[in-house]
């Protein structure tokens, strides 16, 4: 993700030191609900450790017949974790929603669990949770097909009375798919068969007369276990089972597709409107690789709920609880963008390319020297704009939004937007009137310097590697990219990121409960989702979403990485169908018992298509729990190596230019020198 300067953090860290003073204790469990138990309302399976466990959870919906799904999220106040320095979470942003995240990782709380003892698949053998008698399984209730997954214990929580289980789908679930949970045979350390709670016996049972405080949970419950059954799950072998809906692909784009058909509707076809404000010109002393650096703005609809949409905004919506974006009348906003032009292009015009900055950035990050050299190398003109949303004037928002979870719908809708304005720049780059008519984009002599008619591309790095994944899939104007140490799904990657340690103090005080967090990132992803690639990811290479084609995408990978996991960058490339390219390590050098199960290999180099290269500087191999790789023992930071090896570079640039992925690497696993 490429963590934001330490001046930045410090000043937002003052700006949110007010949400920071407040007193707080560790908030006890809450007890379970004494009441008949009603949809919405605390799950009585969970056995009282948390409202909302076990989750995700169709509990929390309700039917909705007006929906892909069927069903609506019917969050309850109340139902969310309550943080110290805030009240209780308003859940209408989720109750808009007919699902739960894609990538939703499954939580719930087994005391006394040793997954180990258990036979739980790890993070090193996924394969194993596809078992006959796995303990846990993760089934498709619309196609009886069981799913992959790896299972863990949350590593940060400080004692088994408040740890999560935490199960991790190895590739993102189907939108609109429904899916049921069971988990039997789970065992302690001593391998004791752990007892069934009573409340999921009785559940689970004979029928429960009228008036029975369980019975509206039984009649929920029966339809999932005979799906179980019906796989092979036997009624008598559980120790619990839920269920849950993915949410359907309007509910996770239908935002963003919104904003993106109204805003282009308006061009009528025309060039979005644009001014160059600032050119700047090199002499090959003061820059042998960028000969000019044009600045400017591209003026954009706004569709967020203030005049200009600054940090903290969120969509104006149309009237009702689940209305669609809308622009308020006239309300637009600038686009700042720079543009490094090569020397390169004066000989031959360069192909035009959109760069994604990296965590809570600035567009200037396109004069990087690696983007220097990419764009020099290989005839490239790149242009940035910031990332509005997660950029770097929204660090303020984003450590209130880890303070209170009702703020943080502010970054995801502010990102759609973000997005929006990157979608504007790229049609401003290739279209006919565009930018490129103008003369910062020509020599003197009023030759263009950049052949908007190669066709627009994108190359985006850590940030810009999460966010381009949204990017490209709702791009009509791009159809190759790549991203450059990726992944997806933040409510993953956090607890894996060395760059979210900075942040993690504000976490940790708003909501010092280590149960009550993973809920946190849980509930954060279902709106995260229609922000960032795990929202979108279904429908990145294939099955394209309206107005867009399938897109091919190379992912670049730095094992070892510190900051984006490795491991969430292969959940995205089982999900897109990504090949890997082979050999992708050394032998011995994976800790997994299939490296990288369930990514097909590419075969032999050449290959068209999108595909997954691992780039090796020799940093040890990250921790296999879900705590970041920080400490001696973890080594260098390869985060940025592979951007700045020549080899990279090059095969970058041929698959943006042709499609394929070539052999850069002489047939042999790919690594990349430390970066200076």
């Amino acid at each position: 993700m490429r963590a934001p300067g330490a001046t930045a953090v410090a000043a937002a860290l003052l700006t949110a030191a007010t949400l920071l003073t407040a007193p707080h204790t560790a908030r006890a469990a809450p007890d379970a609900p004494a009441r008949p138990a009603s949809p919405g309302g605390c799950d009585p399976l969970g056995g009282g450790t948390a409202c909302l466990l076990p989750f995700p959870n169709d509990w929390y919906t309700r039917p909705d017949p007006g929906t892909p799904t069927g069903r609506r999220l019917a969050f309850g106040r109340g139902t969310f974790p309550r943080g110290t320095l805030s009240g209780d979470t308003d859940p209408a942003a989720w109750n808009r929603l007919d699902g739960f995240s894609p990538g939703s990782t499954l939580l719930a709380h087994v005391p006394d669990v040793d997954l180990r003892a258990s036979g739980a698949a790890p993070v090193t053998d996924i394969r194993a949770s596809l078992d006959r008698d796995a303990p846990l399984v993760l089934l498709d209730r619309d196609t009886g097909r069981r799913m992959p997954y790896w299972a863990e214990l949350d590593a940060n929580a400080p004692g088994a009375d408040r740890r999560a289980l935490l199960v991790h789908p190895a590739r993102n679930l189907k939108d609109g798919h429904h899916y049921a949970v069971a988990v039997r045979g789970l065992k302690d350390a001593a391998g004791r068969t752990l007892p069934v709670r009573p409340e999921f016996a009785r559940a689970a049972g004979p029928a429960l007369p009228h008036g029975d405080p369980l019975r509206a949970r039984q009649r929920a419950l029966r339809p999932v276990l005979r799906d179980l059954e019906r796989a092979g799950v036997e009624r008598q072998d559980l120790q619990l089972a839920w269920d849950f809906t993915v949410a359907g692909t309007r509910s996770l784009a239908g935002d963003l597709l919104t904003l993106r058909d109204d805003a282009f509707r308006g061009l009528r076809g025309r060039a979005p409107a644009h001014r160059v404000t600032k050119v700047e010109d090199f002499t090959e002393a003061e820059d042998p690789r960028i000969a000019r650096e044009v600045h400017g703005e591209i003026t954009v609809p706004s569709f967020l709920d203030r005049p200009g949409g600054p940090p903290g905004s969120l969509l104006h919506r149309s009237p009702g609880p689940y209305g669609r974006p809308r622009q308020l009348p006239g309300n637009t906003q600038t686009a700042s963008f720079q543009c490094e032009i090569p020397r390169t292009a004066f000989a031959r015009p360069s192909r035009p390319a959109l760069y994604g900055h990296g965590l809570l950035g600035r567009r200037k990050e396109v004069a990087a020297a690696n983007v220097k050299a990419m764009a020099a190398e290989h005839n490239y003109t790149f242009c940035a704009t910031d990332w509005t949303g997660m950029a770097e004037e929204d660090i303020p928002t984003v450590l209130a939004a880890l303070s209170d979870l009702g703020r943080f719908p502010a970054i995801p809708e502010r990102s759609q937007q973000g997005l929006l304005g990157a979608l504007f720049t790229g049609r401003a780059l290739i279209h006919r009137d565009g930018l490129t008519t103008g003369p910062a984009f020509r020599t003197a002599d009023g030759r263009p310097l950049v052949d908007r008619r190669a066709g627009l591309v994108y190359d985006g790095n850590s940030q810009g590697g999460i966010l381009g994944g949204a990017l490209l899939a709702a791009s009509p104007d791009i159809a190759r990219g790549v991203l450059g140490v990726p992944g997806m799904n933040y409510g993953l990657l956090l607890d894996r990121s060395a760059a979210f340690t900075r942040f993690r103090p504000v976490l940790d005080r708003a909501y010092p409960d280590k149960l009550d967090q993973q809920l946190y990132l849980a509930l954060a992803q279902m709106v995260w989702d229609h922000g960032e690639a795990n929202g979108y990811a279904n429908h990145l290479t294939r099955d394209p979403l309206p107005g867009t084609r399938p897109h091919q995408v190379l992912m670049h990978v730095a094992y070892g990485d510190h900051q984006v996991p490795p491991v969430a960058a292969e959940v995205e490339a089982r999900t897109l169908g990504a090949r890997l390219v082979t050999p992708a390590l050394a032998p011995g050098r994976s800790p997994d018992r299939v490296p990288y199960w369930g990514i097909r290999p590419a075969g032999k180099l050449p290959y068209r298509g999108s595909a997954l290269v691992i780039w090796d500087s020799g940093t040890p191999t990250p921790p296999l729990s879900n705590t970041p790789p920080t400490g001696p023992a973890y080594g260098r930071d390869p985060h940025s190596d592979p951007r700045n090896a020549p080899a990279a570079r090059r095969q970058k640039a041929a698959f943006l230019s042709t499609g394929r992925v070539v052999d850069v690497c002489d047939a042999a696993p790919c690594t990349a020198p430390p970066a200076p």
